[in-house]
């Protein structure tokens, strides 16, 4: 098993950031790619950054949005800067055993609880 957990959501004003944080624990060894998603009420889960042996992100967030790892503390990041109202939304960290990229929510083994975003105009 593996457990994640977000941190670092809160409101912000447009144009400002936040960064977000994954811990994970557990069978950390297996997991491979780790990817951060957002749902924001009454929408699907949307894909917004993925970190493998690469980086990929969601066409609404690159240029903004940055993810990066630090294995040894097993935590993943989500650098957010320009952020937008749009971005407004619940975050959700996610693990998956290979680092091939992966943007759909179904390709994923393991989630965190998510942490709120607000983005304020």
């Amino acid at each position: 098993q593996v457990q994640l957990v977000e941190s670092g959501g809160g409101l912000v004003q447009a144009g400002g950031s936040l960064r977000l944080s994954c811990a994970a624990s557990g069978r950390t060894f297996t997991m491979s790619g780790m990817g951060w998603f957002r749902q924001a009420p009454g929408k699907e889960r949307e894909f917004v950054a993925f970190i493998g042996w690469s980086t990929y992100y969601g066409d609404s967030v690159k240029g903004r949005f940055t993810i990066s790892r630090d294995n040894a503390k097993n935590t993943v990041y989500l650098q957010m800067d320009s952020l937008k109202p749009e971005d407004t939304a619940v975050y959700y960290c996610a693990a998956r055993v290979t680092s091939s990229v992966k943007t759909t929510p179904a390709d994923y083994d393991y989630w965190g609880q998510g942490t709120q975003v607000t983005v304020s105009s």
